[in-house]
C-alpha cells in the first residue's frame, strides 16, 4: 500500500511539539519504527507528522538524586541494551532491549515508542474495520487467534506487543507525560488501557501529550531480576510467550515478587497469583511448580492458541528455578 501525503515538521521544542500535535490529524513521530508501518498499512491516518528527534533534553541515561534511574523516552533500545548501570541494576530490562525486533529497530526504536507501539494483531493490522478501528466486532475472537491472548480478553483479543513494557512494570516504574496542561507522572503498570476500559486506546496518552521519560525506582537491596521472551524459530519476532521477574531476596527467602506476563494478554499482564505462591518463601521446586502453575490457572485461552498455558508454565519453571540458582 502507498504511503499517504502529509506535511512533516521537525519540533525545536517540547512547548513546539506538543502545540503542535493540537492541530487536526497530527501523529508524533520518534523512531519512526511502528509508525511508519501504520502509515503504509492504513492502521491510521496522518496530516501532519511532529518529529521530535532533535529534542536532545528527551535522550540519555542518568542516576537520579534518590538512586534510581532516569531514562529519556528517545533513548534508543540499544543504547539501554548497552548501558553498564542497566546491566548491572536492572538486567531484566537490558535483557527485554537485546529481545527487541532486529539490530537495525533496536538502533532506531526508542523507548518511548516501544511502550507506546500499536498492536500487532493481523485483523487491525489488515483491511478489517474491527472493533479497534471503530468497528463492530473483534474478528481474532472466532478467527485465526493463535497469537492472541489468553488474559484480559474482553471485546478485543489482542496482546501487548512490546518486550521492554514488562520488565518496566516488574521494575514499578513510573513515566512522566507533558502536554498543554504540563506534565503529570504515571505508574507504568496503569499507563496501558485494557480494552474492557476503553477499547480503541492503548496508552493513556491524550492525542497531544507525549511521553518525556521513565523513572526507575532505587534497586531493593537483594534485587535479583531476570527477563525470557520465546519466539517462533528464534526469529526477530514478536513474543509468544515472555515473562519478566523482579524479586527482593532476603536470604534465601523471597521478600517480594514482581511476575508479569507478555505476549499474554492487551497490556503487560501481573500475575499476582504467582506473586501470592512465592512471596515468603524459598524458591524450591515445590515453591517453582506452584507458582508456575497458579501463574496459569484463571487463563481462558481462544481456539487457536491453547498452548500458550503449557508455554507460559514451562517458562515460568525454568525461569524461577535459573532464579534460585543466581
Amino acid at each position: 500500500m502507498a504511503m499517504p501525503n502529509f506535511t512533516y515538521l521537525k519540533a525545536k521544542s517540547l512547548k513546539e511539539a506538543i502545540a503542535q500535535l493540537s492541530s487536526k490529524g497530527a501523529k508524533i513521530q520518534a523512531g519512526g519504527t511502528d509508525l511508519l508501518g501504520c502509515l503504509r498499512d492504513d492502521v491510521f491516518s496522518a496530516e501532519k507528522l511532529v518529529s521530535i528527534g532533535q529534542l536532545k533534553a528527551l535522550r540519555g541515561i542518568g542516576q537520579t538524586r534518590d538512586g534510581g534511574l532516569r531514562i529519556g523516552a528517545l533513548t534508543t533500545i540499544t543504547e539501554i541494551e548497552n548501558n553498564k548501570t542497566v546491566r548491572e541494576r536492572y538486567s531484566a530490562l537490558a535483557q527485554a532491549a537485546s529481545e527487541v525486533g532486529s539490530p537495525q529497530l533496536r538502533n532506531q526504536g526508542t523507548v518511548g515508542g516501544n511502550i507506546c507501539q500499536k498492536p500487532r494483531c493481523w485483523y487491525y493490522r489488515g483491511e478489517f474495520h474491527c472493533l479497534r478501528k471503530g468497528g463492530d466486532m473483534c474478528y481474532a475472537f472466532q478467527g485465526e487467534n493463535q497469537f492472541h491472548c489468553i488474559f484480559g480478553g474482553h471485546l478485543c483479543y489482542i496482546v501487548h506487543p512490546s518486550d521492554t513494557a514488562p520488565a518496566l512494570v516488574a521494575f514499578e516504574a513510573m513515566v512522566r507525560v507533558s502536554g498543554p496542561g504540563g506534565t503529570r507522572l504515571a505508574p507504568i503498570a496503569r499507563f496501558h488501557v485494557p480494552p474492557g476500559d476503553n477499547v480503541q486506546k492503548e496508552t493513556i496518552l491524550n492525542p497531544d501529550e507525549i511521553v518525556t521519560e521513565i523513572l526507575l525506582p532505587p534497586p531493593a537491596k537483594g534485587l535479583r531480576s531476570s527477563y525470557r521472551k520465546v519466539r517462533a524459530r528464534r526469529s526477530w519476532d514478536f513474543a509468544l510467550a515472555s515473562v519478566a521477574l523482579a524479586f527482593q531476596f532476603d536470604g534465601e527467602k523471597i521478600a517480594k515478587a514482581r511476575v508479569v506476563l507478555g505476549g499474554a494478554a492487551p497490556v503487560p499482564w501481573r500475575s499476582k497469583e504467582a506473586e501470592e505462591v512465592i512471596t515468603g518463601r524459598r524458591l524450591d521446586a515445590e515453591t517453582v511448580n506452584r507458582a508456575a502453575a497458579a501463574a496459569v490457572k484463571n487463563a481462558q485461552p481462544l481456539k487457536h492458541n491453547t498452548y500458550k498455558i503449557p508455554l507460559f508454565r514451562g517458562i515460568l519453571e525454568e525461569e524461577l528455578t535459573a532464579m534460585a540458582r543466581a
